[in-house]
């Protein structure tokens, strides 16, 4: 196939830019798509639905940042593609063992966690390289046909992976690098903004299985209380009704670990934040320097968060956003928050939503949960 992401307009597939010479007949039957019906062999080229999410205004969230006290701007504004680069190698980080101790605790307990999330389409909202949901695959798959068994009645359906991310070109790779691992998985991407969605699109994988929801890495932490609590609504609105998630939530720990975790040694949590200033620069003509900034990363017990910030060493000025912005003497730019939720208050925070606890599973340390939460009555 030529090209593999399509676009979603009014609730149809537009197919024009397909090459009909280079399909196979069959990948035009929605049968094909439909895990309950395909056969054992392998899938290739997994399908990117890109539903055009419409651009953030970056001017407008910039002026409404830098005019707040303290001064704040969006975590999302991080995640250039260099940004991207260095958030992958402060994962590596001794200090940072979030990413470690969830992967551990996903292989460690994929079994149970696919025996209590039962069959379905397995939905990864913010998927990202989409590295942590192999072992839940491996093991739904392994629930869905056990080794040894013999196959009498209807064939069970397959487990199947929808991921939805802000990228297509990003989704495409990580889909392609998936299906490569897991064959026999169908797969779908969907290139969103995840929290604005109104509906997911139509789509056979889509239809006729239960939406499990997966949120891995703690990123829930990025948001402020109500806005996590609407977070957390819009999963329960998109994966519908009978819908359950899987969320990865990092807990509070010794102050010493967590500002380590988020200011590593080798430098390069400062270098992340540093590159929000570049990044303001290049797509606002802005006149950063970002040397003219020191990174610092603190712990506040009173709101249960780490802060990250670059404060100014010395009063300046800048130029940005076709505005002058001062800076005062030891003045902090807030980059990011991280908060750390205990599982009582976890779960206090997703019931509002409409969430409750049915299992959770930590690592030995209890330094992260991840919580499966089915819908309230």
């Amino acid at each position: 196939m030529t090209v593999r992401i399509s676009s979603l307009e009014s609730g149809s597939l537009n197919t024009d830019s397909l090459d009909p010479s280079s399909l196979d007949p069959s990948s035009l039957d929605p049968i094909s798509l439909d895990p309950s019906r395909q056969d054992a062999g392998n899938l290739t080229d997994p399908e990117v639905i890109d539903l055009h999410p419409a651009p953030a205004d970056m001017q407008r969230l910039v002026i409404e940042g830098l005019s707040r006290s303290p001064k704040q701007l969006p975590a999302w504004f991080l995640y250039d593609d260099e940004g991207s680069r260095l958030f992958e190698l402060i994962c590596e980080q001794p200090e940072y063992s979030l990413t470690r101790t969830e992967t551990a605790l996903l292989e460690s307990e994929a079994a149970a966690i696919a025996a209590a999330l039962g069959q379905g389409v397995l939905m990864e909202f913010g998927a990202g390289s989409a590295r942590k949901v192999g072992p839940l695959l491996e093991a739904m798959a392994l629930q869905a046909a056990p080794a040894g068994a013999t196959q009498a009645g209807p064939i069970p359906a397959r487990p199947a992976y929808v991921a939805l991310d802000i990228s297509a070109s990003h989704l495409q790779e990580a889909c392609d690098r998936l299906q490569r691992r897991h064959p026999q998985v169908p797969m779908l991407g969907i290139c969103c903004d995840y929290s604005q969605l109104e509906a997911l699109p139509s789509h056979p994988l889509l239809n006729g299985q239960a939406h499990l929801g997966f949120f891995p890495g703690s990123s829930l932490g990025n948001f402020e209380p109500a806005a996590a609590q609407e977070l957390l609504a819009q999963f329960r609105h998109l994966l519908g009704p009978g819908g359950k998630l899987l969320i990865g939530i990092d807990q509070p720990k010794a102050s010493e670990r967590l500002e380590a975790a988020y200011n590593d040694r080798a430098g390069v949590s400062a270098a992340f934040a540093r590159n929000l200033l570049t990044r303001l620069n290049r797509d606002l003509a802005g006149d950063f320097n970002p040397q003219a900034f020191r990174y610092r990363a603190r712990w506040q017990p009173a709101e249960s968060h780490i802060e990250m910030a670059l404060v100014s060493e010395g009063p300046q000025s800048v130029r940005l956003a076709g505005h002058t912005w001062t800076f005062a003497d030891d003045e902090a730019l807030i980059t990011e928050t991280s908060a750390k939720y205990s599982a009582d208050a976890f779960l206090a925070l997703a019931a509002p939503a409409g969430w409750h606890g049915a299992a959770r599973w930590s690592d030995p340390n209890d330094d992260l949960c991840l919580h499966l939460l089915v819908q309230s009555d």
